[in-house]
């Protein structure tokens, strides 16, 4: 499938200084900021700022060798024969999935030395995005004329439903349509998907994680977190032709690198009204969900080493979206940071011109209906009280039997034919689901969905049928059987038939929840996002009307292009260095009496006389990544892999908001300390010889 470009209707690109300066931004130093469309790429602010002259060759080598994981990541093809390189914390999830009682991959780590010994993942799903085409006049034509929310949200769902079906029989390739600028445009994305992936290389979890959560989002750094799967097309690698050659020397202080990746979320194109919404409402009910599960699951791993083993994954997991969602929160509650944004709002408002309309009030209306309900929308619909694999894959089945007896254009958008092989993957997926873990998570939910919403309210009445939250859990799982992959097979086959006569405790609270969860749902689209879409899109077109595309769109999970320059940065009058080396690893290690989270595997210790001690470690530079740029090749002018973005450092979480570079940094591990560690700790000469490195 050829490359499509986008965007050819809206106003040409302007590139605006770099100065201090809040108009329609709300942020402070612009410098690099940018998540950008690979199809509307930043040349000219390359060329006038680093000298870089940007080329089609150089963006579709990236676009065809950078990847998309559905574990909520990013990463890169490294060879010509399908390997892949991206986060261990990315790949934690199939670790996790690939381990037992008495092998567990995500503490001792895993090599495959042949071909032969590449663990199968289990649902693990990457995509390559092929092409983007502009579809925003079909998107917009469906709803033109129509007032009514409901309807409008309506004819919106049902165009983007036959525009992504008429892709898919089309190219074969999964399509996506992804609303752009607060949803001003409308691309549709095609992915050529592998779902036949398999584990090659994971160092331990002591250290690619090392430093734990002390360290997380900190700096200076000392992770080597990376994981090698392998992509197999009909019992073959894949011929990965387009694929990046790792330099080990990696960057040079001051060196212009760029980062391919799929950031997942952002809202610097939000108005104030929303942003209020999250600060007053949003994210502090969701801390308050993160802390009760991190809580909860920290008393099972307390109880022994196998609840140790299971609860591992998933605590990572909430901690890290914990720390994580409390720096965007007190980003929020930062004075200074709101005013410059209701400045930029304000100055954005006062050179519109809305024809009498007044979308920011629209949007503020929407925003005051949705913090009337938000909370049993995020505990019901979106299943954030019932916190369980089973129940999710109840939900499915259960949902799945109704919708398929619809047009494709009438289903909820997960059941639509576009993206029924990727639920597929993931309903049927093979991989271990344990009771004990299933418990603990499932009464967290439930006691937090009567703490919100009260012992009183219907629906807590309902799910928890007079039951303790406790008993209630354990009622639901000892009376589910879809732990079983063919008794999912079986009710998914039989239909609605087959569901209606479960007497499964999982599918019983699905069907009877299910109603009122629908409604949620229909709430939140057609009294909120429906004319949220239509406000910022007469919002969005000002903008480009005043000053063209100075901003790219809102992060979307889609691959973006982002560059930065490798530095280091000052804290309390301490000049922190762009690098870590192998050196100050063993030297904190030591610092901390080699305790957890410090400790360091003992295949460490016992080699260390073997390494470089100066080899660089992890970098940070500028570039402008969030969350789900994890695992994200970092790339130097020519186009070589010198590192692979991990993580943020703590001024850098209201990136969310707005972009800064005084202090906020992304993070990599470097490509020196990857081919060091893999040749002299780990041995692994063969995959060396594959990295073009021998």
């Amino acid at each position: 499938m050829g490359w499509k470009w986008a965007g050819q209707s809206l106003v040409k690109p302007l590139y605006l200084p770099a100065f201090l300066f809040f108009f329609i931004f709300g942020g402070f130093v612009r410098s690099d900021e940018g998540m950008w469309l690979l199809n509307d790429p930043p040349k000219d602010l390359l060329a006038k700022r680093h000298g870089f002259e940007l080329t089609q060759a150089w963006l579709d080598k990236a676009r065809l060798a950078s990847i998309r994981l559905n574990s909520g990541g990013s990463g890169s093809f490294v060879s010509p024969s399908g390997l892949l390189l991206t986060n261990h914390h990315v790949g934690a999830d199939a670790l996790a999935k690939l381990s037992t009682p008495g092998n567990d991959l995500l503490t001792t780590g895993f090599y495959a030395r042949t071909r032969a010994e590449e663990k199968p993942c289990p649902d693990l799903e990457i995509n390559v995005l092929m092409g983007i085409e502009d579809v925003t006049d079909r998107v917009e034509g469906a709803v033109k004329g129509i007032s009514d929310p409901a309807k409008a949200s309506g004819a919106r769902r049902a165009e983007i439903a036959r525009i992504e079906k008429e892709s898919l029989d089309k190219t074969g390739l999964r399509s996506d349509v992804v609303a752009l600028y607060q949803g001003a445009v409308h691309h549709l994305y095609s992915y050529q998907k592998y779902t036949d992936v398999r584990l090659v290389f994971a160092p331990e979890g002591a250290v690619a994680g090392f430093g734990g959560d002390v360290d997380n989002f900190e700096y200076p750094r000392h992770g080597l977190d990376i994981c090698l799967f392998r992509a197999y097309e009909n019992g073959k690698p894949v011929e990965s032709k387009h694929y990046l050659k790792i330099q080990p020397a990696g960057p040079r202080e001051n060196d212009l690198v760029f980062v391919t990746g799929h950031p997942g979320v952002t809202q610097r194109l939000e108005t104030m009204d929303r942003l209020e919404l999250r600060r007053d409402h949003l994210h502090p009910f969701m801390l308050g969900w993160l802390r009760a599960m991190e809580n909860s699951l920290a008393q099972f791993a307390a109880t022994g080493a196998e609840p140790a083993r299971l609860a591992a994954k998933v605590s990572h997991s909430i901690a890290n979206s914990r720390k994580a969602l409390t720096g965007q929160f007190m980003g929020l509650c930062d004075g200074e940071l709101m005013d410059g944004k209701r400045r930029g709002e304000a100055e954005l408002r006062a050179k519109s011109n809305f024809d009498g309309l007044d979308p920011y009030r629209a949007i503020g209306q929407a925003c005051t209906k949705q913090a009337t309900f938000h909370r049993e929308y995020a505990l019901i619909e979106r299943g954030l009280a019932l916190d369980s694999d089973l129940f999710t894959i109840a939900r499915h089945l259960t949902r799945m039997a109704r919708e398929d007896k619809l047009p494709g254009t009438d289903r909820l958008r997960e059941y639509r034919e576009s993206a029924r092989s990727s639920l597929e993957l993931s309903l049927f997926s093979p991989a271990p689901i344990h009771a004990a873990l299933e418990k603990i998570r499932l009464t967290a939910g439930l006691a937090y969905l009567a703490e919100q919403l009260g012992a009183t309210h219907p629906m807590v009445v309902k799910v928890l049928a007079g039951k303790s939250p406790e008993r209630r859990a354990q009622e639901l799982v000892d009376g589910c059987r879809l732990a079983d992959v063919q008794e999912r097979r079986r009710l998914a086959q039989g239909g609605e038939k087959a569901i209606e006569s479960s007497t499964d405790s999982m599918i019983a609270l699905a069907k009877a929840i299910d109603a009122d969860a629908r409604a949620l749902r229909k709430r939140l689209e057609e009294e909120v996002e429906e004319p949220e879409r239509q406000a910022q899109r007469a919002i969005g077109l000002e903008r480009f009307r005043i000053l063209g595309r100075t901003m790219a769109p809102d992060a979307t999970f889609t691959l973006r292009l982002a560059f930065g320059v490798v530095k280091g940065y000052e804290v309390d009058g301490k000049l922190l260095p762009f690098h870590t080396t192998l050196g100050g690893l063993y030297g904190k290690s030591t610092e901390h009496d080699n305790a957890v989270p410090f400790k360091l595997p003992a295949r460490w210790l016992e080699r260390k006389g073997r390494l470089d001690m100066a080899t660089p470690f992890n970098f940070v530079s500028t570039a402008d990544t969030i969350g789900g740029n994890s695992g994200s090749p970092v790339l130097n002018r020519a186009g070589e892999l010198v590192g692979v973005n991990f993580d943020r450092n703590r001024h850098g979480l209201v990136r969310n908001f707005v972009y800064t570079e005084t202090q906020a940094r992304h993070i990599a591990v470097h490509a020196g300390a990857i081919v060091e560690a893999l040749d002299k700790v780990y041995d692994a000469g063969e995959l060396l010889k594959e990295l073009g490195i021998r």
